[in-house]
């Protein structure tokens, strides 16, 4: 079994940079995908970012691109995501989520931390 947790979120300004960080335990987690999800308010859960288990495959949203960075860091277990030029659209709860095989939907992964609050004003 693989435990998730993020950290990191809070409040930031438009235009300015937040750095957004999941922990893994249980498992080697060069031997799983990670992702990263959001769910602004009144919406869907989305996809923001992904990464394949190595680290060498990453894809993007297009509503990010650009603009956010996922970076996979396998020798300490941990997912980062860095939200730069935020915007106020990107307020959200952030999500990271792991899963054996590599996707970009939700049903794809089974393993999911609490989330964590962004919130951008302007």
């Amino acid at each position: 079994q693989v435990q998730l947790q993020e950290s990191g979120g809070g409040m930031a300004q438009a235009g300015t940079t937040l750095k957004l960080s999941c922990a893994a335990s249980g498992v080697s987690f060069r031997q799983y995908a990670a992702a990263w999800f959001r769910q602004r308010p009144g919406k869907e859960r989305e996809f923001v970012a992904a990464s394949s288990g190595a680290g060498f495959l990453t894809e993007y949203a297009a509503s990010v691109r650009d603009r956010f960075t996922i970076f996979k860091d396998n020798a300490k277990m941990t997912l980062h995501l860095s939200l730069n030029m935020l915007k106020p659209e990107d307020t959200a709860v952030y999500y990271c989520a792991a899963d054996p095989s590599y996707g970009k939907s939700a049903e794809a992964y089974h393993y999911w931390g609490q989330g964590t609050q962004v919130a951008v004003s302007s």
